[in-house]
């Protein structure tokens, strides 16, 4: 199963946690990569922004987030005064000298959280509105298999009891629904890259 405990992401030494501290950690995720090498992340995500956001998704997933974008909306939870700059701060006011001095990574509108930082083992990338302060953290890491992988954390500073009532109700589409697509999507960038055989031979 994709989905880890939460110790193996709080276990590594990724630099987010300097930022992090006030944030839960809400899920994590590995990704296969057949074939990876410990220099492959920024590989591995040239992959992902190729494969496209959630517009190149099935779609359940589209309709998820067209159904969440509708009812933002309609009840002003999306507004740019529940933003990052406006009801929060960006996490980029707490970055240390040598991560800002760093590449922040390339902002697009087919992904609707904005770029953080990318280094050459993790990248960040952060969301606000009116229900949550959210962080998706990826990460490169040497598996149990000895072979590198993608993790996802996903953390979560909610926005009071409504937020913390908005993670718990969206978590089964997130479970079942939107992280096996985002699994589907991402194993298949790296694979379409051109590491085709390495995906056929652990297919067979």
């Amino acid at each position: 199963m994709p989905r880890l405990a939460k110790t193996t992401y709080t276990e590594q030494s990724w630099r987010i946690h300097e930022l992090t501290s006030d944030f839960s950690v809400e899920d994590v995720w590995a990704f296969r990569t057949p074939g990876a090498g410990p220099d492959d992340f920024p590989a591995m995500l040239a992959a992902m922004r190729a494969a496209g956001g959630p517009v190149q998704q099935a779609w359940p997933v589209r309709f998820l987030f067209a159904v969440r974008w509708k009812l933002g909306a309609l009840l002003g939870w999306d507004k740019p005064s529940a933003g990052i700059g406006a009801r929060v701060a960006s996490l980029r006011d707490r970055l240390p000298g040598d991560v800002r001095a760093a590449s922040r990574g390339p902002d697009n509108e087919g992904m609707p959280l904005d770029a953080v930082y990318e280094l050459d083992k993790e990248s960040a990338r952060e969301l606000a509105n009116k229900t949550v302060h959210t962080v998706m953290h990826l990460g490169w890491v040497r598996g149990a298999n000895g072979e590198y992988e993608l993790r996802m954390a996903v953390l979560v500073k909610p926005n009071g009891w409504f937020g913390r009532l908005y993670m718990a109700a969206i978590a089964p589409f997130r479970y079942l629904i939107v992280y096996p697509a985002l699994t589907r999507q991402w194993e298949r960038a790296w694979c379409d890259r051109d590491h085709a055989a390495e995906c056929e031979e652990e297919r067979s």
